[in-house]
C-alpha cells in the first residue's frame, strides 16, 4: 500500500509476494476458518495461473504497475464507465461496497477498494445475502470482462528460479490445505520446467527467459526450490520430485556451506571471485536464504534420520545466534529454524494403495498444524531414501507418526491416528528441547 488508510496498491505485482501471501491466506483460512480468507488464497492462486504462469510452465515475475505510461489505469475505474458496463441494481450495489462517494481516490479515479461489508450490505438494501452477493458477483464478472478490454500492463517475463521456489511452495500449500489440485498441478508443471530448463549438471541456473538459462544458480535458489519441493510432496507424493530435493540438498551442502565457521555464502564456491563472499542473514523482500537453509535441512533431516542435515542446520544457528540475539525482528526465517531445531516437527508417513490414502490423508491435514509434515506414499514407491526405506507399507494402510527420531508404533486404524494427533493416545517418547 502507498497511503496511511491502506486504500490505494502499488500496482506493481511481484510473484514473491504473491507466493508468500498465497501460502499465508492458506494458512490462515484453515487456522480460522474463514471463508473470505480462503476466497482471497483462491482467487490468488487462479490469478497466479491466469496471468503468472507461462506455456512451459515457470512463474514469470512481474507485472508492471503502468499501462500506456500511467500508474494503475489498467486497474481503476470512472463512474461513467461503471454506469455504461453495470444494470441499476448492479451499480446500487457496486456504489454501497466500494464506497463511491465524493471525490474519487486516486488521480481523478477510483479504485474499487472495499467499504462496506456484505452483511452491512444487506442490511442497508433488505435483500437476501444470496441475492446480493449473486448480483455483486455478476457485476464483478462484467468489469472483468471490460477490464480485458484494456491495454494490459507490461509483463517482465523472466523465470526467476528462487521466485518459483517461493511460488511453487505457496502454491502446493494452498492446493492440499484448500482442496485445489489444480493449484498442485500447477506448482508440479513449474518444478518440471525448473527440471527441464534451469537444472544441468548437477547445479541450477538463477534465470531463464525467451528459451536461454543462464547465471549460477545463488543461495535462494537452491533453498528455496528445496522449501517448494518439501511442500509439492506432502500435496502429491512422486519420487522424482523428492529426489530432486535432496540433489539440491547435497549441492547446497557442497558448494554452499562454510564449512569452517558454519552458515552458508551467497554464492557457491566455484563462482567467479568476488571481494567479499556474502553470508546473508537478515529477511528482506523475501526470506534470508539462511533461515530457509537450516529450516528445510532440519526438516529433511528429520525425514530422512540424516545427521549431515541436522548438523548443518545446527551449524548455521550456532555461527549466526549473534546476528539473531543483535536485531531478531530483522532475523524471522532464521528463528522460525531455531523454533524447528529446538522443537522438531511431527512426521506422518502414510504407506496404502494410492486410492485409499486419500481419508487418511485428509485426517492429517483437517486442523491447522504448521509443525506437522504428512507424506502420502503409495504402496508402489519403492527406492526410498534414508528412514523412508523402514516405512514399509502393510497389508492394508498404515500410518507411522515421529516426532524427531521418535515414533509410535505403526497404526492401521484411522481411529488410532486420529486420536493419537489429537492428543488422545500417548505420544512418541517426548522430544525435550535441544541443547540450550
Amino acid at each position: 500500500s502507498v497511503d496511511e488508510r491502506w486504500m490505494i496498491p502499488h500496482f506493481e505485482k511481484m510473484l514473491y509476494d504473491n507466493g508468500q501471501l498465497l501460502a499465508l491466506y492458506a494458512d490462515a483460512a484453515v487456522a480460522t476458518g474463514d471463508a473470505r480468507l480462503r476466497e482471497i488464497a483462491c482467487e490468488t492462486g487462479a490469478w497466479v495461473m491466469r496471468e503468472m504462469q507461462s506455456p512451459a510452465g515457470g512463474y514469470y515475475s512481474t507485472l508492471d504497475a503502468d499501462s500506456e505510461g500511467e500508474e494503475g489505469k489498467f486497474y481503476v475505474w470512472e463512474v461513467d464507465e461503471l454506469r455504461a458496463s453495470l444494470t441499476e441494481e448492479e451499480l446500487a450495489l457496486v456504489r454501497l461496497r466500494f464506497g463511491l462517494e465524493g471525490a474519487p481516490n486516486f488521480e481523478g479515479k477510483w479504485h474499487l477498494n472495499v467499504r462496506l461489508p456484505l452483511p452491512a450490505i444487506t442490511e442497508q438494501t433488505r435483500l437476501p445475502a444470496a441475492q446480493a452477493e449473486a448480483r455483486l458477483a455478476a457485476a464483478r464478472d462484467k468489469l472483468l470482462a471490460k477490464r480485458n478490454q484494456r491495454v494490459r500492463p507490461g509483463l517482465d517475463d523472466k523465470i526467476l528460479t528462487a521466485w518459483n521456489g517461493i511460488m511453487i511452495r505457496g502454491m502446493a500449500r494452498a492446493g492440499r490445505y484448500l482442496q485445489r489440485p489444480e493449484f498442485v498441478d500447477s506448482a508440479a508443471n513449474a518444478v518440471r520446467f525448473v527440471r527441464e530448463s534451469l537444472w544441468h549438471d548437477g547445479r541450477l541456473r538463477a534465470t531463464a527467459r525467451a528459451g536461454r538459462a543462464h547465471l549460477d544458480g545463488y543461495l535462494d535458489d537452491y533453498v528455496l526450490m528445496i522449501d517448494g519441493l518439501i511442500e509439492l510432496v506432502q500435496a502429491r507424493w512422486h519420487s522424482d520430485e523428492f529426489g530432486f530435493a535432496l540433489e539440491l540438498a547435497e549441492a547446497l551442502l557442497s558448494h554452499f556451506e562454510d564449512s569452517d565457521r558454519g552458515g552458508f555464502f551467497f554464492t557457491a564456491n566455484d563462482h567467479e571471485r568476488l571481494l567479499h563472499r556474502h553470508k546473508p542473514t537478515t529477511d528482506d523482500a523475501v526470506p534470508s536464504g539462511n533461515g530457509i537453509a537450516a529450516a528445510t535441512l532440519i526438516r529433511l533431516g528429520h525425514i530422512l534420520g540424516e545427521r549431515r542435515y541436522l548438523e548443518a542446520g545446527e551449524r548455521t544457528l550456532k555461527a549466526l545466534a549473534s546476528s539473531m540475539a543483535r536485531l531478531p525482528s530483522a532475523h524471522g526465517s532464521l528463528l522460525v529454524a531455531v523454533e524447528e531445531y529446538l522443537f522438531p516437527t511431527q512426521t506422518i508417513v502414510l504407506r496404502g494403495e494410492r486410492d485409499a490414502l486419500a481419508p487418511w490423508v485428509g485426517l492429517c491435514q483437517r486442523d491447522y498444524a504448521p509443525r506437522r509434515v504428512v507424506l502420502a506414499i503409495p504402496r508402489d514407491a519403492d527406492d526410498l531414501p534414508g528412514a523412508l526405506a523402514a516405512r514399509a507399507p502393510g497389508q492394508d494402510t498404515i500410518a507411522y507418526v515421529c516426532e524427531g527420531f521418535a515414533c509410535s508404533p505403526p497404526l492401521s486404524s484411522l481411529d488410532e491416528l486420529g486420536k493419537l494427533i489429537g492428543g488422545q493416545l500417548e505420544t512418541p517418547e517426548s522430544t525435550a528441547p535441544r541443547g540450550e
